[in-house]
């Protein structure tokens, strides 16, 4: 199992940030951190969508390592829902192709069956045309539910949390920085950094806290 899988996430002990890189790295960094005894809660996010990752720390550094190596179930993220895998049927299979069941009316139907190609060819253009067409709707969509979603575990009783999500939603980055500007200096930062390029691939040093 390479680390690289589970992609950037970033690690806060209380609200200090202990790390932000690859899994296997961060998760390495949480292990020394709690074996020096801190009491305050560690937290793994996802840098994309801020889902908390799980990690098992029992037992030593080296433990940790070959689990993370050996065993991807190991390392979950706790709302990611296990998918089921379908049997394949006999004959050859059709590569990237997942069968569905969509559910129209009968005049979408002869619509669909009278275009060039078929239903499923001109069901496809159409979710293309959309995916291209709500790119950059869907991106802010979904860095706004991953800033709430960080927000909501890491600062949700801190004052002026309900404005700032206000302020989210409705796109007022400048009145969102000014209800976080007495927040904790890393978990601001963060908010500030999901806000700003939630997907934006970085590079793949890992970044230690002091």
């Amino acid at each position: 199992m390479k680390d690289r899988e589970y992609g950037r996430c970033t690690a806060f002990e209380g609200v200090r940030r202990i790390a932000s890189g690859e899994l296997g790295q961060v998760a390495l960094r949480v292990k020394e951190v709690l074996d020096r005894g801190e009491t305050a809660p560690v937290l793994i996010f996802d840098d994309v969508t801020s889902e908390p990752i799980e990690v098992d720390f029992r037992g030593t550094v080296e433990d940790v390592a070959e689990r993370l190596e050996k065993a991807g179930s190991m390392v979950t993220s706790a709302d990611a829902p296990a998918l089921p895998v379908a049997p394949r049927g006999p004959g050859r299979p059709k590569l990237g192709v997942v069968a569905r069941e969509v559910t129209l009316l009968p005049r979408h139907w002869d619509w669909l069956n009278g275009q060039p190609g078929g239903a499923s060819v001109a069901l496809r253009k159409l979710v293309e045309a959309a995916r291209r067409a709500n790119e950059g709707r869907d991106r802010a969509r979904r860095a706004q539910e991953s800033a709430y979603r960080f927000m909501s575990t890491m600062a949700g009783n801190f004052p002026g949390f309900e404005e700032a999500t206000r302020a989210l939603f409705a796109n007022d980055q400048e009145r969102l920085e000014a209800e976080i500007r007495d927040w904790p200096e890393d978990v601001r930062s963060h908010v500030e950094q999901l806000v700003r390029e939630t997907l934006v691939p970085a590079s793949d040093s890992l970044a230690v806290e002091g």
